[in-house]
C-alpha cells in the first residue's frame, strides 16, 4: 500500500513538473523512497512464504501426533522391491506406510538413506551411535525447523545422479597444451587489438577476429557445454548450501553428529564455502551473456578461463560432492527419526543385545506392551512377546480377523524400527541384530507364471539360505495354506525344524487347528499361543489379546452366517 501511495505521489509530481509548477528534482524523492520499499516488500514476501512453510511443517507434525498423517507426505514407492524379504509384507513403503510416517527428508539422498536403513538392519554399534545422535536431535526443534525452511526447494532442484556424473566426468581444459593455447590467445588478442588501435590497422583487427573464430570452432562448443553443465551443478549445489551452512555452524555435542559435521570441513575447507566459489564461477559465465560485456569476454578468452577455474574446482572438490550428499542424506534420515522420537515421547529406544562376537548373541525378541506404530492409538492393542533361547518358535492360532496377521506385522515393523536405530512402539524391547523375513503379502503372479504357494516356498527357501550365515526372525502367515492338511503339517514341521536348528527365531500363524500339533514334534523350543473371539448370535467380537495355548474353535461358519450365507451343519 505504501508503494502504491508513493507511486501516486510520483505521478502527481510528474504532472506538476510537466506543467512547470514543480522542479523535476522533486521526482528523486519518491524514487529514493521507492527502492527501500521494494527491498522491504521483498522481505515481507519471503517472511510470509516462510511462515506458510512453517505452518505446513507444524501441521504435519500435529497430524502425525493425532494419527491423521496417512495419505500425506512422500510414500517412498520407488523403493519397493517385490523380492525384498519383508518390505511389502510390513508396509514399509506406499500410502499409509512406515516411510510416509517417518520421512521428513527433502533430498533424494535423505530419502534413499532412510529407505536403506529400513530395508537393511544395521550393526549393533551403528544402532547405538544413531541412538546418541537421535537423542540429541529430538530436542533440537529450532534446527529441524530451520532446515525445513533452508531445504524448501531441494526436492525439485537436486538430481544426485546427474550431479555425481558431472563430478566424475573427464575435464575439458585439463591438458597442458590446451592451457598454453588459452594463455597465448589471452595475450595475443588484446595485443593485436592494441596495435591495431595505435596503428589504425584494420588488418590486425581481422587477424585477431580470425584467430578467435578458429579457436571458437576448435574448442568453443566443448567449453560452452562444459560450462553449461557446471552452471547446472552450481545451481543444484547452491540449493543444498543453506542446509549445509546450517549444519556447519551448529554446535553438536554427540560424536556421530560431530563426525558428520567434520566431513563438511575436510581439508580445512567448508562445503558451503566451496559451493559459493562454484556459484561465483557460474555468475562469471553468466556475464558473457550481457551484450555490453560480450565483446570484452571474447577478447579476454573469458569463458575459457572460467572453465579452467571450474576444472580446478572440480579437481579439488568433486571427490567430496558424494560425501556432501551422503552427509545431508544421513542427517535428514537421523532428523526424520528424531522427529518421530520427539512426537512420540512414550516410545523408547530398544535395548540391543550385544556380545563379544555375533556367535555369542542368541537371537532374542522380548517385548512388553508391543503395538503397531501405523495404527491409530485408539485402535491399537498391545501385547507381550518373548522369543529367546528357550522359546524359539510361537505358533499363533486363531479364527479369521482375530488379529494374528496384525500381531506378526507389529513384531516385524518394530524389529525394523529397532534395527534402523529408531524408537519402538512398546513399553520395552530387547532385540538382537536379526534379519526379518515374512510371508504376509506373498502373491501369485500371472506374468511370471507362478502360484501363491510357489512364491511362498521360494521366500521360505531364501530365509533358510540366509539363516546359514546370519540370525533370522521369520514371520510366516498361514504357513503352506495353499496345500492339503497332511502335506502342510509334514512340510511345516520339516521347514521349521531346519530354521530352528540354524538358530532362527520366529512366529507362524494358522487357523488350521491341526497345525498347532507341530509343537509336539519341535519340543520345548516351540509353544502355542492364540487369539480368540466371541459371537453373540449377531456380531463377532474380538479383544485382540494373545493368550497361551492353541485356539479351540473356529469362527468361519459364524462369519458366513453373519454376512447372510445359508450355511447348515448337516445340509440335505
Amino acid at each position: 500500500m505504501f508503494r502504491l501511495a508513493l507511486f501516486g505521489v510520483a505521478v502527481g509530481l510528474a504532472v506538476l513538473t510537466i506543467r512547470a509548477v514543480a522542479s523535476p528534482w522533486w521526482l528523486l524523492v519518491p524514487v529514493a523512497l521507492f527502492i527501500p520499499l521494494l527491498q522491504r516488500h521483498d522481505r515481507v514476501i519471503r517472511a510470509r512464504r516462510d511462515a506458510a512453510r512453517l505452518i505446513s511443517f507444524y501441521d504435519r507434525g500435529l497430524a502425525r501426533i493425532e494419527d491423521r498423517w496417512a495419505g500425506t507426505g512422500e510414500t517412498g514407492d520407488r523403493f519397493r522391491q517385490d523380492e525384498h524379504l519383508y518390505a511389502d509384507d510390513l508396509d514399509l513403503f506406499g500410502d499409509a506406510s512406515l516411510f510416509q510416517l517417518l520421512s521428513q527428508a527433502r533430498t533424494r539422498a535423505g530419502e534413499e538413506a532412510l529407505a536403506a536403513w529400513l530395508k537393511h538392519p544395521a550393526a549393533a554399534e551403528t544402532i547405538q551411535r544413531r541412538h546418541v545422535a537421535i537423542d540429541e536431535l529430538r530436542g533440537a526443534l529450532d534446527l529441524r525447523e530451520a532446515l525445513s525452511l533452508a531445504g524448501t526447494e531441494i526436492r525439485a532442484g537436486v538430481h544426485p545422479d546427474e550431479l555425481l556424473a558431472w563430478t566424475t566426468s573427464p575435464g575439458v581444459v585439463a591438458g597442458t597444451s590446451r592451457r598454453l593455447l588459452i594463455i597465448a590467445m589471452t595475450v595475443a588478442l588484446p595485443t593485436l587489438l592494441a596495435l591495431a588501435w595505435v596503428g589504425s590497422s584494420m588488418t590486425l583487427v581481422i587477424v585477431a577476429a580470425l584467430a578467435r573464430l578458429v579457436y571458437q570452432h576448435i574448442d568453443g562448443e566443448r567449453i560452452e557445454a562444459a560450462l553449461r553443465h557446471a552452471d547446472t551443478a552450481a545451481h543444484e549445489l547452491d540449493v543444498l548450501r543453506p542446509a549445509l551452512d546450517r549444519l556447519e555452524r551448529e554446535a553438536f555435542v554427540s560424536a556421530p553428529l560431530r563426525d558428520l559435521q567434520d566431513t563438511l570441513r575436510r581439508d580445512g575447507r567448508r562445503a558451503g564455502t566451496a559451493i559459493r566459489t562454484l556459484g561465483r564461477y557460474a555468475e562469471m559465465h553468466d556475464w558473457t551473456h550481457n551484450i555490453v560485456f560480450m565483446p570484452i569476454a571474447a577478447v579476454l578468452m573469458w569463458d575459457s578461463h572460467v572453465s579452467w577455474a571450474v576444472e580446478r574446482w572440480r579437481a579439488a572438490n568433486g571427490v567430496h560432492v558424494a560425501e556432501w550428499l551422503r552427509v545431508v542424506g544421513e542427517f535428514e534420515a537421523l532428523s526424520s527419526l528424531a522427529a518421530y522420537a520427539y512426537e512420540h515421547p512414550d516410545d523408547p529406544f530398544p535395548r540391543i543385545a550385544v556380545g563379544r562376537a555375533a556367535a555369542d548373541i542368541p537371537p532374542v525378541f522380548i517385548a512388553q506392551a508391543l503395538g503397531h506404530p501405523l495404527l491409530p492409538s485408539s485402535q491399537m492393542v498391545r501385547n507381550d512377546l518373548c522369543l529367546d533361547a528357550s522359546t524359539r518358535l510361537i505358533v499363533v492360532s486363531g479364527s479369521n480377523m482375530s488379529g494374528k496377521s496384525t500381531f506378526l506385522r507389529s513384531v516385524g515393523i518394530n524389529a525394523v524400527l529397532a534395527l534402523a536405530g529408531a524408537p519402538v512402539r512398546a513399553a520395552s524391547l530387547t532385540v538382537s541384530v536379526v534379519t526379518p523375513g515374512a510371508t504376509l503379502r506373498i502373491q501369485d503372479s500371472l506374468q511370471q507364471g507362478r502360484s501363491r504357494f510357489f512364491a511362498e516356498i521360494t521366500r521360505i527357501r531364501q530365509l533358510a539360505d540366509l539363516s546359514r550365515s546370519s540370525p533370522v526372525l521369520f514371520l510366516l502367515d498361514e504357513l503352506f495354506h495353499g496345500t492339503n492338511s497332511h502335506d502342510r503339517l509334514v512340510g511345516a514341521t520339516g521347514v521349521l525344524k531346519d530354521l530352528l536348528d540354524r538358530g532362527a527365531i520366529g512366529l507362524i500363524t494358522t487357523h488350521d487347528l491341526a497345525l498347532t500339533a507341530i509343537t509336539r514334534d519341535l519340543g520345548a523350543r516351540a509353544t502355542n499361543m492364540h487369539f480368540e473371539d466371541s459371537f453373540d448370535g449377531i456380531d463377532l467380537h474380538f479383544d485382540y489379546r494373545i493368550k497361551p495355548g492353541p485356539v479351540t474353535r473356529s469362527n468361519a461358519i459364524a462369519l458366513m452366517r453373519a454376512v447372510g450365507l445359508d450355511v447348515r451343519e448337516n445340509p440335505s
